[in-house]
Protein backbone atom coordinates (compact mmCIF):
# COMPACT_ATOMS: atom_id res chain seq x y z
CA UNK A 1 0.00 0.00 0.00
CA UNK A 2 2.97 2.84 0.61
CA UNK A 3 5.75 4.26 -0.64
CA UNK A 4 9.48 2.73 -0.67
CA UNK A 5 11.40 2.65 2.49
CA UNK A 6 13.06 6.20 1.19
CA UNK A 7 10.20 7.79 3.16
CA UNK A 8 9.75 8.00 6.72
CA UNK A 9 10.18 4.25 8.94
CA UNK A 10 6.50 3.05 10.61
CA UNK A 11 8.52 3.75 13.90
CA UNK A 12 8.75 7.67 12.90
CA UNK A 13 5.90 7.77 11.42
CA UNK A 14 3.92 6.76 14.84
CA UNK A 15 6.17 9.08 16.18
CA UNK A 16 4.01 11.79 14.57
CA UNK A 17 1.19 13.47 15.92
CA UNK A 18 -1.73 15.65 15.11
CA UNK A 19 -5.74 15.54 15.57
CA UNK A 20 -6.17 13.32 12.69
CA UNK A 21 -4.14 10.62 14.30
CA UNK A 22 -5.20 11.14 17.66
CA UNK A 23 -8.42 10.46 16.96
CA UNK A 24 -7.20 7.26 15.04
CA UNK A 25 -5.96 6.39 18.13
CA UNK A 26 -8.30 6.66 20.99
CA UNK A 27 -10.91 5.40 17.94
CA UNK A 28 -8.34 2.13 18.60
CA UNK A 29 -8.22 2.81 22.16
CA UNK A 30 -11.85 2.45 23.09
CA UNK A 31 -12.40 -0.27 20.57
CA UNK A 32 -15.04 2.50 18.63
CA UNK A 33 -14.85 -0.08 15.45
CA UNK A 34 -13.56 -3.33 16.86
CA UNK A 35 -10.03 -2.28 16.30
CA UNK A 36 -10.23 -1.33 12.45
CA UNK A 37 -8.80 1.17 10.24
CA UNK A 38 -10.26 1.52 7.04
CA UNK A 39 -9.66 5.10 4.93
CA UNK A 40 -10.44 6.02 1.25
CA UNK A 41 -9.59 8.10 -0.96
CA UNK A 42 -12.41 9.14 -2.88
CA UNK A 43 -12.26 11.52 -6.56
CA UNK A 44 -14.62 12.37 -8.62
CA UNK A 45 -13.41 11.25 -12.51
CA UNK A 46 -13.79 14.42 -13.94
CA UNK A 47 -10.47 15.85 -14.46
CA UNK A 48 -6.83 14.76 -13.06
CA UNK A 49 -4.93 14.45 -10.24
CA UNK A 50 -3.33 17.85 -8.87
CA UNK A 51 -0.94 18.58 -5.71
CA UNK A 52 -3.88 19.39 -3.25
CA UNK A 53 -5.13 15.58 -3.69
CA UNK A 54 -1.19 14.51 -3.02
CA UNK A 55 -1.46 15.77 -0.28
CA UNK A 56 -5.10 13.87 0.88
CA UNK A 57 -3.75 10.51 -0.99
CA UNK A 58 -0.88 10.68 1.38
CA UNK A 59 -3.14 11.12 4.65
CA UNK A 60 -5.45 8.44 3.55
CA UNK A 61 -2.77 5.56 2.64
CA UNK A 62 0.28 6.34 4.86
CA UNK A 63 -2.66 6.46 8.09
CA UNK A 64 -3.99 2.87 7.34
CA UNK A 65 -0.29 1.94 6.95
CA UNK A 66 0.41 3.37 10.12
CA UNK A 67 -2.33 1.53 11.77
CA UNK A 68 -2.55 -1.21 9.97
CA UNK A 69 -5.60 -0.74 7.99
CA UNK A 70 -6.90 -0.52 4.34
CA UNK A 71 -7.34 2.01 2.34
CA UNK A 72 -9.74 1.89 -0.87
CA UNK A 73 -9.88 4.23 -4.19
CA UNK A 74 -13.47 5.17 -4.76
CA UNK A 75 -14.22 6.93 -7.66
CA UNK A 76 -17.29 9.52 -7.31
CA UNK A 77 -18.66 9.07 -10.13
CA UNK A 78 -22.35 10.22 -9.78
CA UNK A 79 -22.08 13.17 -12.52
CA UNK A 80 -22.10 11.44 -16.05
CA UNK A 81 -22.12 14.78 -18.04
CA UNK A 82 -18.29 15.59 -16.75
CA UNK A 83 -17.08 12.38 -15.95
CA UNK A 84 -15.11 9.59 -18.05
CA UNK A 85 -12.71 6.54 -18.27
CA UNK A 86 -9.42 8.41 -19.54
CA UNK A 87 -9.68 10.18 -16.19
CA UNK A 88 -10.38 7.15 -14.33
CA UNK A 89 -7.21 5.42 -15.76
CA UNK A 90 -4.99 8.33 -15.34
CA UNK A 91 -6.08 8.82 -11.89
CA UNK A 92 -5.15 5.18 -10.96
CA UNK A 93 -2.09 5.49 -13.07
CA UNK A 94 -1.20 8.78 -11.08
CA UNK A 95 -1.71 7.52 -7.96
CA UNK A 96 0.48 4.20 -8.26
CA UNK A 97 3.46 6.69 -9.49
CA UNK A 98 2.97 8.77 -6.18
CA UNK A 99 3.85 5.34 -4.30
CA UNK A 100 0.29 4.06 -3.36
CA UNK A 101 -1.58 0.98 -4.41
CA UNK A 102 -5.30 0.55 -2.95
CA UNK A 103 -6.76 -2.10 -1.32
CA UNK A 104 -9.82 -2.26 -3.61
CA UNK A 105 -10.76 -0.11 -6.41
CA UNK A 106 -14.57 0.30 -6.36
CA UNK A 107 -17.38 3.13 -7.87
CA UNK A 108 -19.97 5.03 -6.47
CA UNK A 109 -21.88 3.25 -9.28
CA UNK A 110 -21.74 0.31 -7.72
CA UNK A 111 -24.18 1.33 -5.13
CA UNK A 112 -26.87 2.92 -7.43
CA UNK A 113 -29.49 -0.06 -6.59
CA UNK A 114 -28.94 0.12 -3.42
CA UNK A 115 -28.75 3.97 -3.02
CA UNK A 116 -31.98 4.04 -4.80
CA UNK A 117 -33.53 1.11 -2.48
CA UNK A 118 -32.50 3.59 0.68
CA UNK A 119 -34.15 6.38 -0.84
CA UNK A 120 -36.99 4.50 -1.45
CA UNK A 121 -36.87 4.16 2.71
CA UNK A 122 -36.30 7.29 3.60
CA UNK A 123 -39.24 8.08 1.18
CA UNK A 124 -41.36 5.36 2.89
CA UNK A 125 -40.53 6.88 6.58
CA UNK A 126 -41.52 10.48 5.38
CA UNK A 127 -38.17 11.74 5.57
CA UNK A 128 -37.95 12.47 1.54
CA UNK A 129 -40.48 14.10 -0.97
CA UNK A 130 -40.85 14.62 -4.85
CA UNK A 131 -40.55 18.18 -5.56
CA UNK A 132 -41.49 19.56 -9.08
CA UNK A 133 -40.26 22.76 -8.58
CA UNK A 134 -37.40 24.43 -11.13
CA UNK A 135 -33.99 24.48 -9.40
CA UNK A 136 -33.81 28.37 -9.36
CA UNK A 137 -36.76 28.44 -7.34
CA UNK A 138 -35.88 25.53 -4.80
CA UNK A 139 -32.44 27.57 -4.51
CA UNK A 140 -34.51 30.72 -3.79
CA UNK A 141 -36.50 29.11 -1.27
CA UNK A 142 -33.94 27.88 0.75
CA UNK A 143 -33.11 31.38 2.41
CA UNK A 144 -30.09 32.63 3.21
CA UNK A 145 -27.76 32.79 6.52
CA UNK A 146 -29.92 34.78 8.59
CA UNK A 147 -33.06 34.58 5.89
CA UNK A 148 -35.54 32.03 6.65
CA UNK A 149 -36.17 29.41 4.37
CA UNK A 150 -39.59 28.17 2.52
CA UNK A 151 -41.09 25.40 2.45
CA UNK A 152 -41.88 23.50 -1.07
CA UNK A 153 -45.37 23.19 -2.09
CA UNK A 154 -44.57 19.58 -2.91
CA UNK A 155 -43.13 18.95 1.15
CA UNK A 156 -46.75 17.53 2.34
CA UNK A 157 -47.08 15.12 -0.21
CA UNK A 158 -48.44 12.00 0.80
CA UNK A 159 -45.92 8.82 0.92
CA UNK A 160 -48.05 6.70 -1.72
CA UNK A 161 -47.32 9.82 -4.30
CA UNK A 162 -44.01 10.42 -3.52
CA UNK A 163 -42.94 6.94 -4.44
CA UNK A 164 -45.20 6.85 -7.50
CA UNK A 165 -42.86 9.72 -8.48
CA UNK A 166 -39.85 8.29 -7.70
CA UNK A 167 -40.51 5.45 -9.60
CA UNK A 168 -41.67 7.28 -12.25
CA UNK A 169 -38.32 9.42 -12.34
CA UNK A 170 -36.39 6.37 -12.79
CA UNK A 171 -38.31 4.92 -15.16
CA UNK A 172 -37.55 7.90 -17.10
CA UNK A 173 -40.64 9.73 -17.67
CA UNK A 174 -39.87 13.14 -17.25
CA UNK A 175 -37.92 15.45 -18.89
CA UNK A 176 -34.12 16.65 -17.50
CA UNK A 177 -34.47 18.77 -14.65
CA UNK A 178 -38.51 18.34 -14.46
CA UNK A 179 -38.24 17.27 -10.48
CA UNK A 180 -35.65 16.12 -7.98
CA UNK A 181 -35.92 14.13 -4.83
CA UNK A 182 -35.47 16.64 -1.47
CA UNK A 183 -34.23 14.81 2.19
CA UNK A 184 -37.05 16.25 4.46
CA UNK A 185 -35.50 17.79 7.42
CA UNK A 186 -35.55 21.70 8.51
CA UNK A 187 -36.12 24.52 5.87
CA UNK A 188 -34.93 26.55 8.70
CA UNK A 189 -32.15 25.35 10.23
CA UNK A 190 -29.13 27.62 10.82
CA UNK A 191 -26.78 25.10 8.65
CA UNK A 192 -27.44 25.84 5.24
CA UNK A 193 -27.24 22.23 4.23
CA UNK A 194 -29.70 20.73 5.71
CA UNK A 195 -32.49 22.72 4.62
CA UNK A 196 -33.77 19.71 2.42
CA UNK A 197 -30.93 18.79 0.07
CA UNK A 198 -31.28 17.34 -3.13
CA UNK A 199 -31.00 13.91 -3.22
CA UNK A 200 -31.55 12.81 -6.90
CA UNK A 201 -31.72 14.60 -9.68
CA UNK A 202 -32.76 13.43 -13.58
CA UNK A 203 -29.83 14.20 -16.32
CA UNK A 204 -29.84 11.52 -18.88
CA UNK A 205 -26.09 11.95 -19.97
CA UNK A 206 -24.17 8.45 -20.65
CA UNK A 207 -22.35 7.18 -17.59
CA UNK A 208 -19.09 5.62 -18.62
CA UNK A 209 -20.09 2.60 -16.60
CA UNK A 210 -23.47 2.07 -16.18
CA UNK A 211 -24.06 3.64 -19.91
CA UNK A 212 -27.85 4.65 -20.06
CA UNK A 213 -29.46 2.13 -17.57
CA UNK A 214 -29.97 5.46 -14.87
CA UNK A 215 -31.31 8.52 -16.02
CA UNK A 216 -31.33 9.83 -12.49
CA UNK A 217 -28.27 9.94 -10.68
CA UNK A 218 -27.32 10.69 -6.69
CA UNK A 219 -25.90 14.01 -5.79
CA UNK A 220 -22.59 13.99 -3.67
CA UNK A 221 -24.11 14.23 -0.36
CA UNK A 222 -26.58 11.55 -0.49
CA UNK A 223 -24.03 9.29 -2.16
CA UNK A 224 -20.61 9.92 -0.39
CA UNK A 225 -21.62 8.67 3.25
CA UNK A 226 -23.88 6.13 1.97
CA UNK A 227 -20.60 4.58 0.03
CA UNK A 228 -18.33 4.75 2.82
CA UNK A 229 -20.47 2.95 5.18
CA UNK A 230 -21.11 -0.12 2.33
CA UNK A 231 -17.34 -0.39 2.08
CA UNK A 232 -16.65 0.14 6.02
CA UNK A 233 -15.11 2.97 5.87
CA UNK A 234 -14.19 3.45 9.73
CA UNK A 235 -12.32 7.60 9.00
CA UNK A 236 -14.10 9.90 6.82
CA UNK A 237 -11.13 12.05 6.08
CA UNK A 238 -12.16 15.40 3.86
CA UNK A 239 -11.29 19.11 3.41
CA UNK A 240 -12.51 21.68 5.29
CA UNK A 241 -15.04 23.26 2.88
CA UNK A 242 -17.07 19.97 4.08
CA UNK A 243 -17.24 20.99 7.32
CA UNK A 244 -20.37 22.39 7.18
CA UNK A 245 -21.79 18.92 5.28
CA UNK A 246 -21.08 17.09 8.03
CA UNK A 247 -23.92 17.31 10.10
CA UNK A 248 -26.10 15.93 6.70
CA UNK A 249 -23.55 13.25 6.35
CA UNK A 250 -24.66 12.18 9.74
CA UNK A 251 -28.43 12.46 9.47
CA UNK A 252 -28.84 10.30 6.20
CA UNK A 253 -26.92 7.93 7.98
CA UNK A 254 -28.52 8.07 11.11
CA UNK A 255 -32.22 7.14 9.28
CA UNK A 256 -30.31 3.58 7.32
CA UNK A 257 -30.51 0.47 8.28
CA UNK A 258 -26.59 0.32 7.79
CA UNK A 259 -24.60 -2.59 6.80
CA UNK A 260 -21.52 -1.83 9.66
CA UNK A 261 -20.03 0.28 12.23
CA UNK A 262 -20.98 3.86 11.15
CA UNK A 263 -18.31 6.11 9.96
CA UNK A 264 -17.66 9.74 10.92
CA UNK A 265 -16.31 12.43 9.18
CA UNK A 266 -13.16 14.96 10.03
CA UNK A 267 -12.34 17.45 8.02
CA UNK A 268 -8.69 18.64 7.84
CA UNK A 269 -6.58 21.62 5.73
CA UNK A 270 -6.06 21.70 1.67
CA UNK A 271 -2.94 22.18 0.38
CA UNK A 272 -2.84 25.48 -1.88
CA UNK A 273 0.66 26.81 -2.84
CA UNK A 274 1.51 30.49 -3.68
CA UNK A 275 1.37 31.16 -7.48
CA UNK A 276 -1.07 28.03 -8.20
CA UNK A 277 -4.38 26.92 -8.61
CA UNK A 278 -5.85 23.72 -7.51
CA UNK A 279 -9.83 24.40 -8.59
CA UNK A 280 -10.45 21.51 -11.75
CA UNK A 281 -12.54 23.77 -13.02
CA UNK A 282 -10.33 26.59 -13.56
CA UNK A 283 -7.46 24.23 -14.86
CA UNK A 284 -9.77 22.42 -17.18
CA UNK A 285 -10.67 26.03 -18.79
CA UNK A 286 -6.91 26.65 -18.53
CA UNK A 287 -6.63 23.24 -21.16
CA UNK A 288 -9.42 23.93 -22.94
CA UNK A 289 -8.23 27.81 -24.22
CA UNK A 290 -5.22 26.66 -24.54
CA UNK A 291 -3.26 28.53 -22.68
CA UNK A 292 -1.15 25.33 -21.66
CA UNK A 293 -0.94 22.28 -23.63
CA UNK A 294 -2.84 19.61 -21.56
CA UNK A 295 -3.24 18.44 -17.94
CA UNK A 296 0.22 17.65 -18.35
CA UNK A 297 1.91 20.59 -18.79
CA UNK A 298 4.62 21.05 -16.88
CA UNK A 299 3.37 24.39 -15.60
CA UNK A 300 0.15 22.87 -14.22
CA UNK A 301 -0.16 21.80 -10.71
CA UNK A 302 -1.62 17.89 -11.70
CA UNK A 303 0.44 15.27 -10.57
CA UNK A 304 1.21 13.95 -14.32
CA UNK A 305 2.07 17.45 -14.88
CA UNK A 306 4.52 17.54 -11.92
CA UNK A 307 5.92 14.16 -13.14
CA UNK A 308 6.79 15.09 -17.09
CA UNK A 309 8.60 17.92 -15.16
CA UNK A 310 10.73 15.84 -13.51
CA UNK A 311 9.25 16.32 -9.59
CA UNK A 312 10.66 12.51 -7.33
CA UNK A 313 7.50 11.05 -6.84
CA UNK A 314 9.54 11.11 -2.82
CA UNK A 315 9.72 14.46 -3.13
CA UNK A 316 6.52 15.28 -2.79
CA UNK A 317 5.59 12.75 -0.52
CA UNK A 318 8.73 13.89 1.84
CA UNK A 319 6.72 17.64 1.43
CA UNK A 320 3.49 16.25 2.54
CA UNK A 321 4.93 14.58 5.44
CA UNK A 322 7.22 17.83 6.33
CA UNK A 323 3.60 20.42 6.03
CA UNK A 324 1.45 17.94 7.75
CA UNK A 325 -2.62 17.93 8.80
CA UNK A 326 -3.65 21.40 10.11
CA UNK A 327 -7.06 22.36 11.23
CA UNK A 328 -6.96 25.53 9.83
CA UNK A 329 -6.33 26.75 5.46
CA UNK A 330 -3.30 28.20 4.76
CA UNK A 331 -0.93 29.07 1.65
CA UNK A 332 2.46 27.55 1.82
CA UNK A 333 5.31 28.54 -0.27
CA UNK A 334 5.67 26.71 -3.53
CA UNK A 335 9.67 27.65 -2.91
CA UNK A 336 9.03 24.78 0.02
CA UNK A 337 8.39 22.55 -2.13
CA UNK A 338 10.70 22.71 -4.56
CA UNK A 339 13.48 22.75 -1.88
CA UNK A 340 12.46 18.93 -1.38
CA UNK A 341 12.47 18.42 -5.13
CA UNK A 342 16.03 19.67 -5.49
CA UNK A 343 17.12 17.76 -2.26
CA UNK A 344 15.92 14.75 -3.18
CA UNK A 345 17.48 15.18 -6.72
CA UNK A 346 20.39 16.42 -5.26
CA UNK A 347 21.23 13.01 -4.20
CA UNK A 348 19.73 11.04 -7.08
CA UNK A 349 20.35 13.21 -10.61
CA UNK A 350 23.42 12.52 -12.77
CA UNK A 351 25.40 15.40 -13.90
CA UNK A 352 26.05 16.64 -17.35
CA UNK A 353 27.32 19.49 -19.37
CA UNK A 354 24.60 21.66 -21.41
CA UNK A 355 25.02 24.76 -23.64
CA UNK A 356 21.52 26.55 -23.56
CA UNK A 357 22.07 29.76 -25.34
CA UNK A 358 25.81 28.31 -26.84
CA UNK A 359 28.80 30.69 -28.39
CA UNK A 360 31.54 29.38 -29.90
CA UNK A 361 35.48 29.60 -28.17
CA UNK A 362 37.92 28.46 -30.27
CA UNK A 363 41.30 27.46 -28.46
CA UNK A 364 44.11 28.65 -30.77
CA UNK A 365 47.08 26.91 -29.67
CA UNK A 366 45.28 23.65 -29.38
CA UNK A 367 47.41 20.74 -31.01
CA UNK A 368 46.70 18.45 -34.11
CA UNK A 369 47.89 14.74 -34.13
CA UNK A 370 50.18 13.31 -37.10
CA UNK A 371 47.13 13.33 -39.19
CA UNK A 372 46.68 16.68 -39.34
CA UNK A 373 43.32 16.57 -37.63
CA UNK A 374 42.64 18.60 -33.81
CA UNK A 375 43.42 15.95 -30.90
CA UNK A 376 40.67 14.56 -28.78
CA UNK A 377 41.29 14.34 -24.99
CA UNK A 378 39.02 12.41 -22.98
CA UNK A 379 38.42 13.24 -19.33
CA UNK A 380 37.07 11.37 -16.43
CA UNK A 381 34.75 13.60 -14.86
CA UNK A 382 32.24 12.57 -11.79
CA UNK A 383 28.62 11.64 -12.16
CA UNK A 384 27.30 12.79 -8.83
CA UNK A 385 29.96 13.89 -6.56
CA UNK A 386 26.69 13.20 -3.83
CA UNK A 387 27.07 9.60 -4.56
CA UNK A 388 30.50 7.73 -5.09
CA UNK A 389 28.62 4.88 -6.04
CA UNK A 390 27.52 7.02 -9.73
CA UNK A 391 31.06 6.63 -10.36
CA UNK A 392 32.95 8.81 -13.50
CA UNK A 393 31.99 9.45 -17.41
CA UNK A 394 34.31 9.94 -19.93
CA UNK A 395 34.27 13.58 -21.37
CA UNK A 396 35.63 14.46 -24.92
CA UNK A 397 37.68 17.86 -25.15
CA UNK A 398 38.93 19.28 -28.65
CA UNK A 399 39.82 23.16 -29.75
CA UNK A 400 36.18 23.77 -30.42
CA UNK A 401 33.63 24.27 -27.76
CA UNK A 402 30.47 25.81 -26.77
CA UNK A 403 29.91 28.35 -23.55
CA UNK A 404 27.28 29.69 -22.54
CA UNK A 405 26.61 33.46 -24.37
CA UNK A 406 26.50 35.23 -20.72
CA UNK A 407 30.06 33.28 -19.82
CA UNK A 408 31.81 35.91 -21.97
CA UNK A 409 31.46 39.75 -21.82
CA UNK A 410 34.12 42.00 -24.04
CA UNK A 411 33.85 44.98 -21.56
CA UNK A 412 32.75 42.99 -18.25
CA UNK A 413 31.72 45.19 -14.70
CA UNK A 414 33.21 44.64 -11.26
CA UNK A 415 32.72 41.35 -10.21
CA UNK A 416 32.42 39.39 -13.37
CA UNK A 417 34.85 36.33 -13.03
CA UNK A 418 34.27 34.86 -16.02
CA UNK A 419 35.39 34.55 -19.66
CA UNK A 420 36.81 38.81 -20.87
CA UNK A 421 39.64 39.58 -23.21
CA UNK A 422 42.96 38.26 -21.33
CA UNK A 423 41.60 37.00 -18.27
CA UNK A 424 42.10 33.17 -17.14
CA UNK A 425 39.19 30.74 -16.81
CA UNK A 426 38.84 27.45 -15.71
CA UNK A 427 37.01 24.97 -18.21
CA UNK A 428 35.00 22.31 -15.75
CA UNK A 429 37.48 19.38 -15.57
CA UNK A 430 39.31 20.12 -18.31
CA UNK A 431 42.03 23.27 -18.76
CA UNK A 432 42.97 26.88 -17.70
CA UNK A 433 42.23 29.52 -20.68
CA UNK A 434 42.62 32.44 -21.41
CA UNK A 435 40.77 34.45 -23.92
CA UNK A 436 43.09 36.62 -26.73
CA UNK A 437 39.87 38.25 -28.31
CA UNK A 438 37.02 37.85 -30.10
CA UNK A 439 34.97 38.08 -33.59
CA UNK A 440 32.20 39.82 -34.37
CA UNK A 441 28.97 39.63 -37.11
CA UNK A 442 28.64 43.29 -39.04
CA UNK A 443 25.79 44.18 -36.06
CA UNK A 444 28.98 44.18 -33.50
CA UNK A 445 27.44 40.39 -31.74
CA UNK A 446 30.41 38.72 -30.61
CA UNK A 447 30.30 35.09 -32.91
CA UNK A 448 33.45 33.90 -31.48
CA UNK A 449 35.90 33.47 -28.46
CA UNK A 450 39.71 33.08 -29.08
CA UNK A 451 41.44 31.74 -26.18
CA UNK A 452 44.69 29.69 -25.53
CA UNK A 453 45.03 26.98 -22.89
CA UNK A 454 47.91 25.91 -21.15
CA UNK A 455 48.61 22.44 -21.22
CA UNK A 456 50.56 22.29 -17.82
CA UNK A 457 47.09 22.56 -15.78
CA UNK A 458 45.30 19.38 -17.56
CA UNK A 459 42.48 18.59 -15.13
CA UNK A 460 41.48 22.00 -14.30
CA UNK A 461 44.38 23.13 -11.92
CA UNK A 462 47.97 24.76 -11.94
CA UNK A 463 50.88 23.49 -11.25
CA UNK A 464 52.48 26.57 -9.88
CA UNK A 465 49.04 27.11 -7.35
CA UNK A 466 47.83 30.07 -8.91
CA UNK A 467 44.03 30.62 -8.73
CA UNK A 468 41.59 31.15 -10.56
CA UNK A 469 38.20 32.95 -9.99
CA UNK A 470 35.71 31.24 -12.38
CA UNK A 471 35.21 27.49 -13.36
CA UNK A 472 32.96 27.04 -16.56
CA UNK A 473 31.13 24.25 -18.32
CA UNK A 474 31.50 23.57 -21.68
CA UNK A 475 30.35 21.12 -24.57
CA UNK A 476 32.82 19.86 -26.99
CA UNK A 477 31.36 21.17 -30.74
CA UNK A 478 32.49 17.58 -32.35
CA UNK A 479 30.88 15.26 -30.11
CA UNK A 480 27.78 17.94 -29.70
CA UNK A 481 24.25 16.67 -29.42
CA UNK A 482 21.23 19.38 -29.98
CA UNK A 483 18.35 19.37 -27.37
CA UNK A 484 15.60 21.60 -27.13
CA UNK A 485 14.95 23.18 -23.76
CA UNK A 486 11.87 24.48 -21.93
CA UNK A 487 12.51 27.02 -19.53
CA UNK A 488 9.44 27.80 -16.75
CA UNK A 489 8.44 30.76 -14.95
CA UNK A 490 5.25 30.78 -12.44
CA UNK A 491 1.92 30.46 -14.81
CA UNK A 492 0.47 32.53 -12.14
CA UNK A 493 2.57 35.68 -11.31
CA UNK A 494 0.69 36.83 -8.02
CA UNK A 495 1.59 34.54 -5.00
CA UNK A 496 -1.93 34.87 -4.31
CA UNK A 497 -3.49 34.69 -8.35
CA UNK A 498 -6.40 36.45 -8.18
CA UNK A 499 -6.06 38.25 -4.76
CA UNK A 500 -6.64 41.51 -5.72
CA UNK A 501 -9.16 41.60 -9.00
CA UNK A 502 -10.79 37.73 -7.69
CA UNK A 503 -9.93 36.61 -10.83
CA UNK A 504 -6.96 34.23 -10.88
CA UNK A 505 -6.90 34.63 -14.33
CA UNK A 506 -6.40 38.61 -14.61
CA UNK A 507 -2.72 37.36 -12.96
CA UNK A 508 -1.80 34.51 -15.58
CA UNK A 509 1.72 34.98 -17.48
CA UNK A 510 1.14 34.08 -20.86
CA UNK A 511 5.22 34.42 -21.29
CA UNK A 512 6.07 31.83 -18.68
CA UNK A 513 7.59 29.32 -20.86
CA UNK A 514 10.61 30.16 -23.09
CA UNK A 515 11.56 27.24 -25.32
CA UNK A 516 15.38 27.21 -26.70
CA UNK A 517 16.51 25.23 -29.91
CA UNK A 518 19.85 24.14 -30.97
CA UNK A 519 21.32 23.34 -27.30
CA UNK A 520 24.42 21.69 -27.05
CA UNK A 521 24.86 19.38 -24.52
CA UNK A 522 27.23 16.46 -23.87
CA UNK A 523 27.47 13.12 -25.91
CA UNK A 524 25.90 10.91 -22.59
CA UNK A 525 23.15 12.49 -22.60
CA UNK A 526 21.80 10.92 -25.38
CA UNK A 527 21.28 7.91 -23.39
CA UNK A 528 19.38 9.77 -20.97
CA UNK A 529 16.03 7.71 -20.27
CA UNK A 530 12.94 9.41 -21.24
CA UNK A 531 11.72 10.87 -17.60
CA UNK A 532 15.12 10.83 -15.89
CA UNK A 533 16.09 14.04 -14.58
CA UNK A 534 19.91 15.33 -14.83
CA UNK A 535 21.69 17.69 -13.88
CA UNK A 536 22.90 20.27 -16.08
CA UNK A 537 25.84 21.67 -14.44
CA UNK A 538 25.33 25.54 -13.40
CA UNK A 539 21.87 25.58 -14.94
CA UNK A 540 19.36 23.33 -12.97
CA UNK A 541 17.79 20.31 -12.77
CA UNK A 542 16.29 19.36 -16.21
CA UNK A 543 13.73 16.03 -17.06
CA UNK A 544 13.81 14.45 -20.32
CA UNK A 545 10.58 14.48 -21.89
CA UNK A 546 8.71 10.68 -21.98
CA UNK A 547 7.40 11.33 -25.48
CA UNK A 548 9.45 13.96 -27.43
CA UNK A 549 13.32 12.61 -27.84
CA UNK A 550 15.72 15.13 -26.87
CA UNK A 551 13.45 17.68 -25.13
CA UNK A 552 14.22 18.59 -21.73
CA UNK A 553 12.05 20.48 -19.03
CA UNK A 554 13.76 22.28 -16.29
CA UNK A 555 12.29 20.88 -13.69
CA UNK A 556 14.02 23.14 -10.76
CA UNK A 557 17.03 25.71 -10.29
CA UNK A 558 19.86 25.28 -8.18
CA UNK A 559 19.34 28.05 -5.85
CA UNK A 560 17.33 27.31 -2.73
CA UNK A 561 15.13 29.81 -2.52
CA UNK A 562 12.99 28.53 0.25
CA UNK A 563 16.16 29.41 2.46
CA UNK A 564 16.35 32.52 0.95
CA UNK A 565 12.75 33.14 1.90
CA UNK A 566 13.29 31.72 5.62
CA UNK A 567 16.33 34.11 5.95
CA UNK A 568 14.24 37.14 4.84
CA UNK A 569 11.75 36.22 7.49
CA UNK A 570 14.15 35.75 9.95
Amino acid sequence: MAADDTDTTPEESAERTDFVRERVQHDLTTDRFGGRVQTRFPPEPNGYLHIGHAKAIHLDFELAREYGGTCVLRFDDTNPDTEDTSFVEGIIADLNWLGYEPDDVVYASDYFEQLYDWAELLVHDGKAYVDDQDLETIRAQRGGYGKPGIESPCRDRSVDENLDLLRRMRAGEFDDGAMVLRAKIDMQHENMQLRDPVMYRIRRGHHHRTGDSWVIYPTYDWAHGQSDAIEGTTHSLCTLEFDSHRPLYDWFLEQLPLPSDRPYQTEFARLELTHTITSKRKLAQLVADGVVDGWDDPRLPTVRALRRRGYPAEAIREFCTYIGVARTNSRHQIELLESFVRTRLNRTAQRRMAVLRPLRLSITNWPTGDDGEPVVEHFDIVNNPENADDGTRSVAFTGELWIEQDDFMVDPPKKFFRLSPGREVRLRGAFLVTCTGFETDDDGNVTRVLAEYDPETKGGSAPDGRKVKSTMHWVSAPHALSATVALYERLFSAEVPGGESGDPFDDLDRSSREVLTECKVEAALGDTTPGEVVQFERLGYFALDPRDPMWFHRTVGLRDEWANIQKRNG
